[in-house]
């Protein structure tokens, strides 16, 4: 069995392949937390609105709807009234979401020299 993880060559280019079609998966500013979010378990669109500050409703939607069709998440409609709905990872998401963890703690690892270097980029004309 080939380690895709060396090199692109090493797979025929199945690597960079894979790694572009993850970034279309999660592309968009507040999907990766979305997907952080919810490998706790299922989370009403309150919940997740709280946890992501600075999110608009517009956008929250949108990126739910399309992690959705993806079949990231699954959205359960319960036919209340209140209306109740949540958001839940599919196994599918759940694998995905389990990969973004070692991003996190990478940043969280690195979240000094990060800020150092965005506060020199900024800086700089």
């Amino acid at each position: 069995m080939t380690d895709c993880s060396e090199s692109s060559e090493s797979c025929g280019g199945r690597f960079s392949q894979g790694l572009a079609f993850t970034l279309r998966i999660i592309s968009g500013k507040w999907k990766p937390l979305i997907l952080y979010f919810l490998l706790d378990g299922p989370k009403r669109y309150g919940e997740l609105k709280r946890a992501i500050p600075g999110v608009s409703d517009k956008v929250l939607i949108e990126q739910l709807k399309e992690l959705e069709a993806d079949r990231v998440l699954a959205r359960t409609d319960y036919k209340e009234v209140p209306p109740r709905v949540d958001y839940a990872l599919t196994a599918f998401g759940r694998s995905l979401a389990d990969a973004i963890v070692p991003l996190c703690t990478w940043g969280t690892e690195n979240m000094a020299e990060m800020e150092s270097l965005f506060a020199k980029r900024d800086a700089s004309p």
